[in-house]
């Protein structure tokens, strides 16, 4: 296994490589209508068509909500994130190998590699964020025994001194693995290399979100979905040329005032809903400000340090800059304090909490979240969903009624002072 000594001289660092260009022709149009079809392919045919132009490289799945993609990327590697089934297939082996009270991501990630949709990865990963996921992996190396399986045991107390020598330890042991299966040692100027190029492309997605938190006529949440989950089976510097054309295309869009309310969606940070669920929400009348879709796509808050010690650098990023979450433990910040700061951050007029059914984590904060909302005056709505649902009605309508009760009233509220009103 290789280990990256913290006295070892800093790597000299490059600019990364950013993939093929956009042609300076590509429509947004043209760029969402792309982006549509890779999110929509369960059977990772990109993944496939990449690792037939460059033969022996790895493609690692790496399961939600974050692990360090950089690892995979130093070994000439694509790192592929894993987000279930998405409700596109049927499940008829995995319930055969586990209960049915679990998440559905659990159940359509096991079923997807059962049908064989998961053959063009060499190895999955996943991060310890709840029991199903630790179960998960363990049924994963029982059931594909010829798949690189490792459970990535994160630091669980950001007070202990040891944490980040603790973090690092286990970043240097799975990088060790992936360097064993990609016969090729990682150097410090790779492991730079790809942590550069995070940055830049974390940079680009929180470019998008503030864009649709300032002008959130200019792209739907359902349209900065699709955008963001083709990244899934793209590599990184790829996906990053692909984000910069359309912010470049999204200003000049046209756009016309819409009566709609400023919401935060919470809650939906490793299952995704089904993109009827997002539809229905911006029909009811909801401007979708801001979220936790997706959320690994920006997990870590900050740039991670390029030089020095890369290791040493993730660790610490991920202990001292990775967002508030359900499954982000052992955090000293507040999630109720986070809550309301995003929804101040975002001037959203009140919280949806769409949770996946069955996700512990996420219903375990909810009640925290929520007692803290009503404490402080905003205005909230939940529901659970999962991947299969094919009945929007309900949702739709306690929408609505959400939507017409702050249109009606919500200029007679108190608005706390952490949360800001619609412009």
């Amino acid at each position: 296994m290789t280990v990256h000594g913290r006295g070892n001289r800093p790597p000299v660092v490059t600019e990364p490589t950013l993939g093929p260009p956009v042609s300076p022709d590509a429509t947004l149009d043209g760029i969402l209508e792309r982006c549509r079809s890779l999110a929509g392919d369960p059977s990772l045919e990109a993944v496939s068509r990449w690792k037939g132009e460059h033969p022996g490289a790895l493609a690692i799945g790496l399961f939600p909500v974050y692990a360090p993609a950089e690892l995979v990327e130093a070994v000439g590697g694509l790192p592929v994130p894993l987000r279930g089934g998405g409700g596109r297939i049927e499940l008829e082996r995995a319930d055969a190998r586990m209960q049915s009270f679990v998440c559905s991501i659990t159940r359509s990630t096991l079923e997807l590699g059962l049908s064989g949709r998961l053959a063009a990865l060499d190895g999955v990963i996943f991060p310890s964020i709840c029991d199903a996921a630790r179960n998960l992996s363990g049924i994963f190396r029982r059931n594909f025994p010829s798949l690189l399986v490792e459970y990535l045991h994160l630091p669980s107390n950001a007070a202990s001194r040891v944490a980040v020598d603790y973090g690092r330890g286990e970043f240097s042991r799975l990088l060790g693995k992936l360097e064993a299966r990609a016969g090729r040692r990682a150097t410090e100027e790779d492991l730079a290399r790809a942590i550069v190029a995070g940055n830049e492309h974390r940079d680009l997605v929180r470019r998008l979100y503030a864009l649709r938190r300032e002008d959130p006529g200019r792209i739907s949440s359902l349209e900065s979905w699709v955008l963001l989950r083709a990244g899934d089976v793209l590599p990184r510097g790829e996906h990053a040329a692909t984000l910069r054309r359309a912010l470049d295309l999204l200003p000049r869009r046209a756009t016309r005032p819409r009566d709609r309310i400023r919401v935060l969606l919470h809650g939906a940070f490793c299952e995704q809903p089904p993109l009827e669920l997002l539809a229905t929400l911006e029909e009811a009348g909801c401007e979708v400000v801001g979220d936790d879709l997706l959320l690994g796509t920006r997990w870590l808050r900050a740039p991670v340090r390029a030089g020095g010690d890369p290791l040493g650098a993730l660790a610490e990023a991920y202990l001292r800059d990775s967002t508030p979450s359900a499954v982000r433990h052992g955090t000293t910040e507040s999630k109720g304090e986070a809550i309301l700061e995003a929804v101040s951050r975002c001037r959203a007029d009140g919280v949806v909490f769409a949770t996946a059914k069955f996700c512990e984590p996420g219903l375990f904060d909810l009640v925290l979240e929520k007692r803290v909302l009503d404490r402080a005056g905003v205005p909230s709505l939940a529901f659970e969903f999962e991947e299969r649902m094919g009945a929007f009605e309900s949702i739709r309508t306690q929408v609505e009624t959400f939507v017409e009760s702050l249109l009606l009233f919500g200029g007679e509220r108190p608005v706390p002072e952490r949360a800001g009103r619609r412009p």
